[in-house]
């Protein structure tokens, strides 16, 4: 049994929890919170007055931004300040101020004045809320006041609505107060506050008036007054709790009282979850309900696992915390808890087993008793009329089997049939060595009772067949008598303890497979890729595991809809319906065996994870009472909150696409609409002029003039239709709507026909061919191929200067066709050879930017890939240039043409 001096020793360690926080929070600026119940009870005024303090002792104090609202006193506190100026920023046509963050980050004081913590900025700032510009400052080393009122607080924003009946929208998570490491609450009588609001400290004019008939009322400040310090004593005491765990004070600190129950299987457990909870808000505590899972507990029947659960379950619906902890020795864990904790008072249940039973297994309450140092321990008789409707005779008779009562009179059987062989050579210890080796294999395989039993028959064997005068049981020799006693003595705690160390490792072993099966789990849901399959392993798992059957709910289109199940179901009754819903909207459980809609098929449980809710997980079975044990709850919570984060990391991986999906389509419609904006306006200009002279001043125009303008209209119109026409390629491609029409081809007559097409564009360059006879034919569609070297040799002429050579050459490669198309021209960057393929990109803009749409060469790669080739960008090696490389398979290892997708 674990001494005094070990718990001592367990409790003098630093909590790691509370380490790794000091360790979180170091490099951090602190954060103090000056808090008041309700405007114009001094909170600005106060963090000034600190701040002239920190001043006078040498801190570098700035104001980030104070709002004085005219007060007189308010502004003479700021005169004297650094002020960081604050930024301009327009919204629909109006110049608003916030706080600039960058000018303070910039600046780098010691300590910075920050007012109103729960403002909302501007939209376009960089965080939509001021105390994310605090989080910010903080995380850079600066320390910030700040100033808050208690209805801005998030999780008492209804709480604030009833009173006042006036809900805020401007709220602060409780998070940010959480993570404070001072608040200071600016108290003021609710008389007080009246009397500066009718001498207009607070508000002017009817502004106040109003004020006082609306909000600030008497009832309405007291009860605020009343929230501001209960929420700064619940922070205080948390403070307090980890300083103690960080610096491994023992404790307990009787700042405040915490008060802990301590439960069991036993029927009067729910009874002292309400004893306790009574106690507690007597003392205006905080308090927790504790049950100690140890190996016994395997063997517990459903009545007292049920009961066990409702106790717990109660504990929760009461405003307490329950806890659950595996372990061996029950006293020492809840000893180890309370001081973990700073636990004042322990509630314990009277020990109902007899005085025989306690000598053997001991009592809780007496160990908590003496072990409990400074901690008050209370031993409560719970009433008959307070316990549970059901009693303990409610569990039944446990099973009964003969089988190991069977088996411990084999044993004994072979052991005397051993012994007598070995009694012709050995003395009677040896013999008694073999009788307790089958105590000890009767403790293994059967428990405690049959090996008891098995020690009583090879007690009695020991003492008929080998003790004289044998065959009798009388013990003639006073020293056999103490013998056979110690021999008994010896197997009955051997049984015991054998029996003992089994269950543990039966619970060891549970716990491993548990252990393992969740690793497995995690490992299967890290492989997983799609949706479905994190759905349908998270219901099979949670199935196989819980022995229950499952669905999983998701929203689609407003409402929820089963998504996975194992066995597969997706029927869903009204009842099962409404308790999913609930679930889902109020983040609470609901349905059988919860407080809400109890009449479902199903258990429903919210699928959360820190960010949102992702589902709703509902579970059944054909068994009466509670689906789950304790144990089961704390698996299953353990196998949703892997499956909520697998699915919100699939949902987020989806995000994540669409997010990119949507800036490529807003980048493409932009360059397209650039694209029609100039490059198509172009040409369309040039066809009205030209058309618009002719129509006017055709017949005062010589005829060479007549004739240079129609042929600027039949140029440019040629050229507004190869942008219309790229552009509708372009679409084809994207839709996957075009597949190539191959057959054998000749490659110098498709290069022929491609530049017969572009004789006008290459007028003012020299073109040269290189082209071997004896080239294969190739499988391609000849019209998809001759616009991929229109393409290639007009995004030549465009880029080549005047009089310049464009060079089409071809050559056999390693049993493909390698067909290039050089210039002349300034080459390209390295870092846009692969770019240049992309739809609407060009290179060089600015002054240099030449016509078109920027989608020729992105056409050239989609018609090429789609005919089974490749095409590559690169800069000519002998002289400046850039050149493009199609390769070809030949017709020899063109087995087919894939369909472009």
């Amino acid at each position: 049994m674990p001494t005094a001096e070990n718990h001592r020793e367990i409790r003098a360690r630093p909590s790691p929890e509370a380490l790794l926080e000091s360790a979180r929070r170091e490099g951090r600026g602190r954060l103090k919170i000056f808090l008041g119940a309700a405007p114009g009870v001094g909170k600005t005024y106060e963090m000034l007055t600190s701040g002239r303090a920190r001043k006078a002792e040498g801190i570098d104090v700035v104001i980030g931004i104070v709002e004085t609202h005219g007060r007189k006193e308010t502004q003479g506190l700021v005169d004297g300040f650094e002020i960081v100026p604050r930024r301009s920023v327009d919204y629909k046509g109006r110049a608003l101020e916030e706080m600039d963050l960058d000018a303070i980050l910039a600046r780098r004081p010691a300590l910075v004045l920050v007012d109103e913590l729960a403002h909302t900025n501007v939209p376009g700032s960089r965080h939509p809320k001021r105390h994310l510009d605090v989080e910010e400052l903080l995380s850079q080393g600066i320390d910030v006041y700040t100033t808050l009122n208690i209805q801005h607080v998030e999780s008492l924003n209804d709480v604030v609505a009833q009173i006042t009946r006036i809900r805020v929208r401007e709220t602060v998570p409780d998070s940010v107060l959480d993570r404070a490491d001072d608040i200071e609450v600016i108290d003021l009588t609710p008389a007080d506050l009246i009397r500066r609001l009718q001498e207009g400290k607070v508000y002017l004019g009817n502004t106040a008036r109003r004020a006082i008939e609306n909000y600030f009322s008497p009832g309405n400040l007291t009860a605020l007054r009343e929230l501001a310090l209960r929420r700064t004593a619940q922070r205080v005491d948390e403070q307090l709790l980890s300083h103690m765990q960080r610096h491994a004070i023992p404790g307990p600190w009787a700042a405040g009282d915490r008060i802990l129950v301590c439960i069991d299987d036993g029927a009067g457990s729910a009874a002292l979850v309400r004893l306790a909870k009574r106690q507690a808000d007597r003392l205006r505590a905080p308090w927790s309900a504790l049950y100690v899972e140890t190996p016994r507990a395997a063997a517990l029947t459903e009545a007292a696992k049920t009961r066990v659960a409702g106790a717990l379950r109660l504990a929760e619906q009461l405003g307490g915390e329950a806890v659950t902890l595996p372990g061996q020795d029950v006293a020492g864990e809840i000893i180890r808890h309370a001081a973990a904790n700073n636990v004042t008072q322990i509630v314990v249940g009277k020990p109902a087993k007899p005085r025989w039973r306690e000598f053997f297994s001991g009592s809780v309450s007496h160990d908590l008793i003496r072990r409990a140092g400074d901690i008050s321990v209370h031993v409560v008789s719970v009433a008959e009329g307070e316990k549970d409707a059901r009693p303990l005779a409610a569990d039944g008779p446990r099973p009964f089997s003969l089988r190991p009562y069977l088996g411990v009179v084999v044993s004994v059987a072979i052991a005397l049939g051993v012994a007598e062989l070995l009694s012709q050579v050995m003395d009677l210890r040896n013999i008694a060595l073999v009788f307790l080796m089958s105590v000890l294999i009767s403790a293994v395989t059967g428990g405690f009772w049959p090996a008891l039993l098995a020690s009583v028959l090879s007690a009695l064997a020991l003492n008929f067949f080998f003790i004289p005068p044998l065959y009798t049981l009388t013990i003639n020799d006073p020293e056999n008598a103490v013998a056979l006693a110690f021999f008994l003595l010896v197997a009955v705690i051997a049984s015991n303890l054998t029996a003992r160390v089994q269950r543990q490792a039966d619970a060891a072993r549970q716990r491993a497979r548990t252990t393992e099966d969740l690793y497995l789990f995690s490992k299967k849901l890290a492989g997983t890729g799609t949706l479905d399959d994190v759905l349908w392993a998270s219901a099979f798992q949670i199935a196989s595991m819980l022995r229950v059957r499952v669905v999983i709910l998701m929203p689609e289109e407003g409402s929820l809809a089963v998504r996975a199940g194992y066995p597969p179901d997706d029927t869903l009754v009204d009842a099962d319906i409404a308790a999913a819903r609930w679930a889902w909207e109020h983040n609470r459980p609901a349905g059988r065996g919860a407080d809400t809609l109890p009449g479902a098929k199903r258990f429903y449980l919210p699928l959360r994870t820190g960010r949102t809710a992702v589902g709703v997980i509902g579970l059944d079975d054909d068994r009466e009472g509670p689906l789950l044990t304790p144990e089961q709850q704390r698996l299953l919570d353990a196998l949703a909150d892997q499956a909520a984060v697998a699915i919100e990391r699939i949902q987020l991986v989806a995000d994540v696409d669409r997010a990119r999906l949507a800036a490529e389509a807003d980048r493409l419609r932009s360059a397209l609409l650039t694209s029609i904006s100039h490059d198509l306006k172009t040409p369309l200009a040039s066809i009205m002029g030209a058309a618009g002279t002719l129509r006017d001043y055709r017949n005062a125009l010589p005829e060479d003039d007549r004739a240079a303008l129609l042929a600027t209209v039949i140029d440019e119109s040629e050229r507004l239709n190869r942008f219309i026409a790229n552009l509708l390629d372009m679409t084809k491609i994207e839709s996957g709507a075009m597949e190539p029409n191959a057959a054998p081809v000749d490659v110098a007559e498709v290069v022929g026909s491609a530049l017969r097409r572009a004789a006008k564009i290459t007028a003012g360059h020299r073109v040269e061919t290189g082209l071997p006879e004896d080239l294969p034919m190739l499988r391609l569609d000849p019209v998809l191929f001759e616009q991929v070297l229109f393409n290639l040799v007009d995004n030549a002429a465009k880029y080549a200067p005047a009089g310049s050579t464009i060079a089409i050459s071809a050559r056999q490669d390693d049993g493909a066709v390698a067909i290039e198309v050089a210039d002349e021209g300034p080459g390209l960057p390295p870092s846009d050879l692969e770019r240049v393929f992309d739809s609407f990109y060009r290179v060089r803009k600015g002054d240099q930017v030449r016509a078109g749409t920027g989608l020729g060469l992105s056409i050239c790669r989609g018609f090429v890939e789609a005919m089974g080739g490749t095409i590559k960008a690169g800069n000519r090696q002998d002289r400046m240039g850039a050149v493009f490389t199609i390769r070809m398979p030949s017709e020899a290892r063109q087995d087919r043409l894939e369909p472009l997708t």
